[in-house]
């Protein structure tokens, strides 16, 4: 390349490929060194014969990106779309592909194909990063004007798991959604009717989490960590602090007072391990949960006293 032998840098190019063993291991890089060659010679066909051998013989991420990258320069988009479909057969698990592929599509003023590639991707069972995708399919809809269907896909997200960021998310997005026919400013004052959908997602975000306490809500769409009781107050803390951040925004003293009612208190714990040796722990302790200990106790009570009576009745 230096003495501008270009034949003679084809070949030693051609040889390198010829050693590489692809099929134990290969260096994308040498593939995709070789392919920009052939395109700075102005040698089209054999720039893309060469990636199509590569990702024929040894498919990997790096190479399909390279090639998609080639074909987007030169504005081939129907051979990116070849190549897309491509790529998320050999490696469905990909979220980033899937979300390129319908980039591309929205980037083509195609917003059906892009949904529906963002419909399937969501759907595949194998994804890698799944909330991640479910956030680009959310923030799409919901950049398209389309609020209903950012709703639907929230509440369809919910179903599958009950992450404290997802309810955050879904308070957030209905703060920014406008009213009627109101424009989409950033300086245009948050309507009531905006305020109070975003309470009542996260009175309802509290009140699952309450109920379900999180202990069996381990989500392979949650963040990749053990649900420890800890843990799992540190989701209902993040949401009342994330809660109290929005009324003291948009809310009443009243409506600010009435989270921070809610705000739990730090307490030491134990319990006993597999070999019977006890650890201390840290767990919240909710005034929620207080109460609700306090009416099973009394519940328990009269049980007691109820059955004290009976066998006192029994015996006379």
């Amino acid at each position: 390349m230096t003495t501008h032998d270009i034949e003679r840098t084809r070949q030693i190019y051609q040889e390198c490929l010829k050693l590489i063993p692809h099929k134990k291991f290969t260096f994308a890089k040498v593939w995709l060194l070789a392919a920009q060659f052939e395109v700075r010679q102005g040698q089209l066909s054999a720039a893309r014969k060469t990636l199509g051998t590569a990702i024929g013989m040894c498919p990997k991420d790096k190479l399909f990106r390279g090639y998609i990258d080639l074909e987007m320069k030169l504005f081939e988009f129907g051979r990116c779309r070849q190549l897309y479909n491509k790529y998320i057969e050999w490696n469905p698990s990909n979220w980033k592909a899937w979300d390129e592929f319908a980039k591309l599509e929205r980037g083509l003023d195609d917003i059906d194909r892009a949904r529906g590639i963002y419909e399937l991707a969501v759907e595949e069972p194998e994804l890698d990063m799944p909330e991640r995708v479910w956030k680009a399919y959310i923030d799409f809809e919901e950049e398209e004007g389309e609020y209903e269907k950012a709703r639907a896909l929230f509440e369809r997200l919910l179903a599958k798991t009950n992450h404290v960021k997802v309810w955050i998310s879904y308070a957030q997005f209905e703060i920014g959604v406008p009213e009627g026919d109101e424009d989409e400013a950033e300086d245009r004052p948050v309507s009531e009717a905006a305020k109070e959908r975003a309470r009542k997602i996260f009175e309802r975000a509290y009140k699952v989490m309450k109920e379900h306490d999180l202990k069996e809500e381990v989500s392979p769409i949650a963040d990749r960590m053990l649900l420890t009781p800890y843990l799992t107050g540190l989701q209902r803390v993040a949401l009342l602090n994330a809660w109290k951040s929005f009324e003291t925004t948009h809310g009443s003293e009243a409506d600010i007072e009435k989270v921070t009612k809610q705000m739990p208190r730090k307490v030491k714990k134990r319990r006993r391990l597999d070999d019977n040796s006890f650890e201390e722990y840290m767990d919240y302790v909710f005034p929620a949960d207080d109460e609700s200990q306090a009416k099973f106790n009394k519940l328990l009570e009269l049980a007691h006293k109820w059955k004290k009576e009976k066998v006192q009745e029994e015996g006379s």
